[in-house]
């Protein structure tokens, strides 16, 4: 079985691949000739993930699966949530958007925090969305130099490290992407 993964992250396809089984096979944008940047319009994690999915569909005729995640903080109302990427600027910086999180929960004493991952699969002309959540909360300085994005400041339920300190086998079992990504393989199996 082979999917495009709508995505030109590395880190995110890399992943990915090895949360999937052998069986199935993820193209990335750059192989199928998709090179231009796919609209993120949406004001939902779940629009987000939809676009994407639905815009690789249309325009390339794959089917296809889109993930959109976003850090939702509960002192700053769900906030960076779905502009999670962009929170300091279009330039997408991992390190300015965690500096501007850090520096906004300063003075606050609620840390509490969930990532959520919403997965939308375009598989012969259906769709389904499946959704993962890691609840925990921000640290008070970055810790740690594995996986990307805010992994650093996000310390799991359960676990005295962050994300960032987790090995990749650990870190997809018990987060929102590997959450959401177990259900899609669920799914796919039952569908072969």
């Amino acid at each position: 079985m082979q999917f495009v993964f709508a995505s030109n992250n590395k880190n995110k396809i890399l992943e990915l691949q090895s949360m999937l089984p052998e069986s199935i096979t993820i193209l990335s944008l750059e192989s199928i000739g998709c090179f231009e940047d796919i609209p993120e319009t949406a004001d939902t994690i779940e629009g987000n993930a939809i676009q994407k999915a639905n815009y690789v569909t249309e325009k390339f005729g794959y089917d296809c699966f889109a993930d959109d995640t976003g850090l939702e903080v509960d002192a700053l109302n769900g906030d960076p949530g779905v502009f999670s990427a962009r929170y300091a600027g279009e330039q997408r910086n991992a390190d300015d958007n965690m500096n501007k999180l850090l520096e906004a929960l300063v003075v606050q004493n609620e840390r509490k925090a969930q990532f959520k991952t919403v997965i939308a699969l375009n598989l012969k002309g259906k769709q389904y969305l499946f959704t993962g959540i890691a609840k925990g909360e921000i640290t008070l300085e970055k810790i740690g130099n594995q996986g990307f994005g805010y992994d650093p400041i996000f310390q799991p339920e359960g676990f005295l490290q962050t994300f960032a300190q987790l090995s990749l086998d650990v870190k997809n079992k018990i987060s929102h992407r590997g959450k959401a990504t177990q259900q899609l393989i669920i799914f796919l199996k039952e569908t072969e």
